[in-house]
């Protein structure tokens, strides 16, 4: 019977959606279509799969050729489905063997040779593979990724021929060993790199303890780039869903994923001049944009004030939902984008505007920072001053240095562990419920936070933020409950709301 049908997968977002490759011969002028919307780059399989056919030293059918690419309204792209689209012309015209097609899946590109070519999101389409209960076969080239799904059940191939050989029954695929314990990369950064700033290391600490969003506001030199850098040392490792969900999205992107560095978390920290596709996600065939590329990891947008404020903006729903919504006209693509942000920026044009002074051009200072919005500054837990070190502390050769990396890090992951045994979440990510449940004041304490956020002219967003931030300060100093201080110390972290309410006051 001159029909085959070959099992593979197009990306969809994080998702790999099953394609059905039917491929029937028929008699006719010698023609080879495509049909299920292919994009330009699908319809140039046809080319490569010919050579590569020709190439293998297999006969290409001089017959008429329809290849369906099911279902129809799935957008498909890339070079993805020339094996798959070969392997059914093969099958179609008898020269190899179909009676193991069923149970696999084949993702791979071909060269005119015949050998097999890397593509990207190969993780998701292992993953998908392995819950279909069926065998993938992809490049050598992205052997490690599908190792981290399924040693032993998934397969890779150098050449065309290897997959024929394969289906045969003539010769033995299999995947590279890959030693994933050895998989953490301790970065060489340390806390105590850092000259001074004692109160930026402690709100380090409350922000990788509490996964809280966290501003950095100083003029230049003073660490605040420094101090980002180190947050990802601070946090805990993921776990195996979480990595093999980071690492999904990164090779719809990157497209390839090492063994040695599959867990490690994220670190995103994109120029000022990106645009909103670059940051948010977008095109014709929606891709994951920075955002998303950190999830479960770290976003540093430094010089915040010189980003487009629409593209800033664009951030404020993914950071309260944990995740972007692309909308085409096809459809809805959703990404997952549960990330840490850190901003960094200087008090004003010049950058030595000193905070807490209003001395020195007020007016061009609060130009300068209403580039960030009020709702975006709203979704930062935590605002610090980063101001330049006192006369004589270098000659002194940096006096207290502060606690290492690796002792931080250590009472950071008990943080995590009691916040995730007792509401199942970082303290950042709690709900107004739970918030009502698990952060109870006493009616004294209350009153106190109340007339502080009047005072400062905070909003409920605001209030309920620094209620988690002092939830975090409790944990961290192993408190069952939130106290006085806790909270005092939360609203010291409103940096940039008592200097923008300042500038206010001078300028009216």
């Amino acid at each position: 019977m001159p029909l085959a049908v070959v099992h593979s997968r197009a990306c969809v977002g994080i998702d790999a959606q099953p394609v059905t490759i039917e491929v029937h011969l028929s008699n006719g002028l010698p023609a080879f279509n495509l049909v299920g919307l292919p994009e330009a780059s699908v319809k140039e399989s046809r080319d490569r799969v010919r050579s590569a056919i020709i190439n293998a030293n297999y006969e290409f059918p001089n017959r008429r050729i329809t290849v369906n690419l099911a279902p129809a309204d799935l957008p498909k792209e890339g070079g993805r489905f020339d094996l798959p689209i070969a392997l059914g012309i093969l099958a179609a015209s008898g020269q190899i063997s179909t009676d193991t097609l069923a149970q696999h899946e084949f993702v791979a590109e071909l060269a005119l040779s015949g050998e097999l070519r890397s593509v990207k999101g190969v993780l998701p389409t292992a993953l998908a593979a392995k819950r279909s209960k069926r065998c993938l076969v992809v490049a050598s080239a992205d052997a490690e990724q599908a190792a981290l799904v399924d040693a032993g059940g998934h397969k890779a191939a150098d050449h065309l021929l290897d997959v024929s050989a394969y289906l045969c029954k003539q010769k033995q695929l299999s995947l590279p060993f890959f030693d994933n314990k050895e998989n953490t990369i301790r970065l060489s950064r340390d806390l105590q790199d850092i000259i001074g700033q004692q109160q930026g290391k402690r709100a380090l600490e409350i922000a990788a303890a509490g996964h809280h969003n966290l501003l950095l506001v100083g003029p230049p030199g003073t660490g605040k780039t420094m101090l980002a850098s180190r947050l990802l040392d601070l946090l805990p490792e993921l776990d195996d869903d979480q990595a093999l969900e980071t690492a999904s999205i990164r090779s719809l992107s990157e497209g390839q994923i090492h063994h040695h560095s599959w867990r490690k978390r994220p670190f995103r920290a994109p120029h000022h001049s990106a645009s909103m596709a670059a940051l948010v996600g977008g095109g014709s065939v929606p891709k994951p944009g920075e955002i998303s590329l950190a999830h479960h990891g770290v976003l540093f947008l430094d010089e915040m004030p010189e980003f487009e404020r629409k593209v800033l903006d664009a951030l404020r729903e993914p950071l309260e939902s944990g995740e972007v919504v692309i909308s085409r006209v096809n459809g809805k693509t959703r990404f997952p984008a549960q990330f840490q942000l850190v901003g960094a920026l200087n008090p004003s044009p010049s950058g030595q505007f000193e905070l807490g002074s209003v001395r020195h051009q007020p007016q061009a200072a609060l130009r300068y920072l209403s580039r960030l919005s009020g709702p975006l500054l709203d979704r930062f837990d935590l605002s610090i001053d980063i101001p330049a070190l006192p006369k004589g502390v270098l000659a002194s050769g940096g006096g207290d240095r502060g606690d290492s990396t690796d002792t931080v890090a250590k009472r950071v992951s008990r943080v995590r562990q009691l916040s995730q045994q007792r509401q199942g979440c970082a303290n950042a990510l709690l709900s107004v419920r739970e918030i009502e449940k698990h952060c109870v004041l006493l009616p004294a304490d209350s009153q106190f936070l109340e007339n502080a956020l009047h005072q400062l002219g905070l909003s409920i967003r605001a209030y309920h933020k620094i209620i988690k931030v002092a939830r975090t300060i409790a944990d961290l100093a192993e408190s069952p409950r939130i106290e006085r201080p806790h909270l005092a110390e939360a609203l010291g972290y409103r940096a940039m709301d008592r200097l923008l309410r300042q500038l206010n006051q001078v300028v009216q």
